[in-house]
């Protein structure tokens, strides 16, 4: 009985089911469908279970299974409705290649009872591929004595696709001396001949250009084109002769390359070059040209590679001669691949119950498998047994399907498991055989609760990390078998833990992987612990809980802070050092810290800028400014120094420190004494530098009106050479400070003690902002100096000059040219 089913569309395309169901002896029905290759995923095929003759109620109560016949599973069916859908795209070229019809198979399994039947689904091909020439210059050489209707056979346009889809009729382009004739082979390819119209005149024109097109029988039409150059030669008046103009011959499909195949004879009555013959394989197909080579001076057909009667079982070959002159003639060879069992049965499994209950009745099924072998005839019949002593044994389905169902009752407590080895065997000489083993697990009540790998996890995280970072992963482990031996991870917040876990952790609860929800600040929080807990998939549910340790890891993100000098600048300018320092003599200590730990703590200081580079050095880890070298008269009197200071890290931070140097040509007691004193607030220190600057304005005065003294007694002919000090501010009136200007110690002896800084108190009149006053460096008496110049080098002089009174004053702390 054969019936036909209605056509049911797909998106796009017809698609055409066909159901034809044989019934004979046993229930072996066959259902045919046809679809178009490349149609989408869920295209609707059929319904299979109506086209089977079964009802909704046997839908619902019998399980349907799809057993493919390869590897790849296709199709898939709705086990609520019993329709048919594609669920891989397929393409017909790359299953079937050129071989017509292409069918799909499979098989329609139906348990309690258990049924089989046969399906298969024919693609239809689609006008998916263009026609190609594998040359995209063909080169013909034709004499000029060739008479017209002469036809030359032209190389074929390669297309995949099969029936009209395939290359239909060539084309080509106007030229006045050809037209193309399409002919069609005994496979159905089509291939084309070239047809002389009229004579050609080499004196007249020497080579003809035109192209070809390839056109398939598809909608839309697809199209190939290249160019045919014919190249017109002198009067060759003799073409080649095969033998034969047709070669058969038979090749087994294990031959191995440079195999023997044919050989090719051609004769031509010329002589000279014009009776030299060149055989040539014209290129009809990408199979050929692969597989097939020639000698061109025997004509000598060879393997290129081995064949497969699998893939291909007939190939024919167009081999041309072509004389010397350029005249050519054809034959063809038909290389026919005979077989051998050189494919082994391939055994698929394509259902296996992965856990199998011990108290499984008789004939349940625990496995589908199908065999398959390659081959042909005897050599592709196959048979299958089991080895060794099982509780199992193979029921025969349709076709080559084979299902593994229990012999015996199974008991847990004495076998756990079995390894099922089936064996396929083909009926070939010598026979071949494809052994595969099933593992069958008995399954098992929920009995043992997961393990942690590790009772304590420490994992690091990195401060300041995003949020989402890994910390690391939990790993549990469950001696159960399917649900019960799946793992969940979950946090255990106790009220201790509550915060910490919400706040900072989340544990993904199928992989256990531990991120962190925000950054963390290392010098906020050092550590945490929280409980994590594995549970099963078992009914009761069983767990088992482990401790989650995390080490927050210090990261360079916090500079050096400098503690002094103070940055607002405070104290950059209370340095002093007297001009007799010698070489390692304190001048100032930067202090500095970094809130981060370990190595990005660790500080290091260098001098980044200097007035003068080699007058002072810093210490590397303790931050002292000191002396390089002994003071001298050359160095200048006040110095700026910018002090680095760098941590650690990777990468490294710093900051900087400013420190404001003078140099001191001496100190009295009273400034010894009065820099004991304990510094004051901001403001008091600005007040002490202005007294200070008033009181060495005062001694300059002093300096001054002696200086002019001792010129006037001894007529100019004594010099006293001095070194300005910082003239008066612009201030009139009176100032006075009682005050407590401290500067930083200083090493006054050079051995290391730290004597106190001076004090100035002084009071002026109202004009003394009109006077210039000058410092003059002290003046030590020597056996040359006169008495009165060495009076007046034991203290600071001042010098008061009308003359002056209406200059610019210099600018504090700055000095000003000495006076004579």
């Amino acid at each position: 009985m054969e019936l036909r089913k209605r056509e049911e569309p797909l998106p796009g395309r017809a698609l055409f089911v066909i159901l034809l169901l044989c019934v004979s002896g046993g229930r072996a029905e066959t259902a045919r469908y046809s679809v178009p290759e490349e149609a989408a995923r869920g295209s609707l095929v059929g319904n299979i279970v109506k086209d089977l003759g079964l009802t909704a109620e046997e839908l619902s109560t019998r399980q349907v299974r799809i057993v493919p016949e390869g590897e790849k599973q296709y199709f898939r069916l709705d086990q609520h409705t019993g329709d048919l859908f594609v669920r891989e795209q397929m393409d017909r070229e790359e299953l079937c290649g050129q071989s017509e019809p292409c069918l799909v198979r499979f098989d329609v399994l139906l348990e309690g009872p258990l049924q089989s039947f046969r399906a298969e689904v024919s693609l239809t091909d689609i006008n998916d591929h263009a026609p190609v020439f594998l040359n995209k210059e063909i080169i013909l050489k034709i004499s000029e004595t060739t008479k017209p209707k002469a036809r030359f056979l032209l190389e074929s346009a390669q297309d995949p696709d099969v029936g009209n889809n395939s290359v239909h009729h060539y084309n080509i382009s106007s030229n006045g001396y050809f037209h193309i004739y399409t002919r069609q082979r005994s496979d159905g390819r089509r291939h084309a001949e070239l047809v002389l119209d009229r004579e050609l005149d080499r004196e007249k024109q020497a080579e003809v250009v035109f192209s070809i097109t390839a056109v398939d029988g598809g909608f839309p039409p697809r199209s190939g084109t290249a160019v045919i150059r014919v190249v017109v030669l002198d009067a060759n008046d003799n073409i080649p002769v095969f033998t034969q103009s047709l070669y058969k011959v038979r090749v087994l499909e294990n031959s191995s390359e440079d195999t023997l195949v044919a050989v090719v004879s051609a004769k031509d009555l010329d002589s000279g070059m014009n009776g030299e013959i060149a055989y040539s394989i014209v290129q009809n197909s990408e199979d050929n040209r692969e597989t097939f080579k020639i000698n061109s001076e025997t004509g000598q057909i060879r393997l290129k590679k081995p064949l497969d009667y699998e893939e291909i079982k007939t190939y024919e070959i167009d081999v041309q001669a072509t004389d010397g002159g350029g005249l050519s003639a054809n034959c063809k060879v038909e290389v026919g691949v005979q077989d051998v069992n050189d494919n082994a049965p391939e055994v698929t499994i394509t259902s296996l119950t992965s856990s199998l209950s011990e108290a499984a009745q008789l004939n349940t099924v625990v496995a589908l498998f199908s065999v398959r072998d390659r081959d042909s005839g005897d050599n592709g019949r196959t048979s299958c047994d089991l080895l060794g002593e099982q509780p199992f044994s193979i029921l025969p389905l349709v076709g080559e399907a084979y299902a593994l169902v229990t012999l015996e009752g199974l008991d847990r407590e004495k076998v756990s498991g079995y390894n099922v080895t089936v064996r396929a065997s083909d009926a070939g000489t010598p026979a071949l055989s494809t052994s595969k083993t099933l593992v069958v697990r008995l399954s098992d009540v929920n009995d043992n609760a997961p393990t942690f790998s590790q009772a304590i996890y420490n994992m690091v995280l990195r401060e300041n990390k995003p949020a989402g970072t890994i910390l690391g992963r939990l790993n549990a482990t469950d001696a159960d078998a399917g649900e019960n031996a799946l793992v969940s991870y979950m946090l255990v917040l106790t009220p201790l833990e509550v915060s910490a876990a919400r706040s900072f952790l989340s544990v993904e609860a199928e992989s256990g992987i531990v991120r962190a929800l925000h950054p963390v600040d290392y010098e906020e929080v050092h550590t945490f612990e929280v409980t994590v807990r594995a549970a099963d998939g078992g009914s009761p549910a069983l767990s088992a809980e482990a401790l989650l340790r995390v080490l927050v890891q210090d990261e360079n993100d916090n500079a050096p802070v400098v503690l002094h000098p103070p940055p607002d600048g405070s104290a950059a300018a209370g340095e002093l050092v007297p001009r007799w320092a010698q070489a390692g003599y304190l001048v100032a200590k930067v202090v500095a810290v970094d809130a981060d730990a370990g190595q990005n703590a660790w500080l290091s200081y260098e001098l980044a800028k200097a007035t003068e580079p080699g007058l002072f050095r810093v210490g590397l880890h303790n931050g002292e400014v000191r002396t390089a070298r002994a003071v001298t008269e050359r160095d200048a009197p006040r110095h700026r120094l910018v002090v680095l200071v760098r941590d650690r890290g990777q990468p490294p931070r710093s900051s900087t420190a400013t420190l404001t140097i003078t140099l001191v040509d001496g100190f009295s007691e009273a400034f010894l004494q009065l820099s004991q004193a304990h510094a004051g607030s901001p403001q008091q220190e600005e007040g002490d530098h202005d007294l200070l600057t008033t009181y060495l304005i005062a001694s300059l005065c002093c300096i001054s009106s002696l200086l002019l003294v001792v010129i006037a007694a001894f007529s100019g002919t004594t010099l006293c050479k001095g070194r300005l000090c910082p003239a008066l501010p612009n201030s009139s009136a009176r100032s006075s400070a009682d005050s407590d200007l401290t500067a930083d110690a200083r090493d006054m002896a050079g051995r290391g003690d730290l004597w106190p800084g001076y004090h100035y108190e002084m009071y002026l009149t109202n004009d003394s902002g009109q006077s210039d006053f000058k410092f003059l460096r002290p003046v030590l008496p020597s056996p040359q100096s006169p008495p009165g110049c060495a009076e007046a080098g034991k203290g600071n002089m001042l010098e008061y000059s009308p003359q002056r009174a209406g200059q610019k004053r210099p600018e504090q702390g700055t000095a000003a040219p000495p006076s004579l």
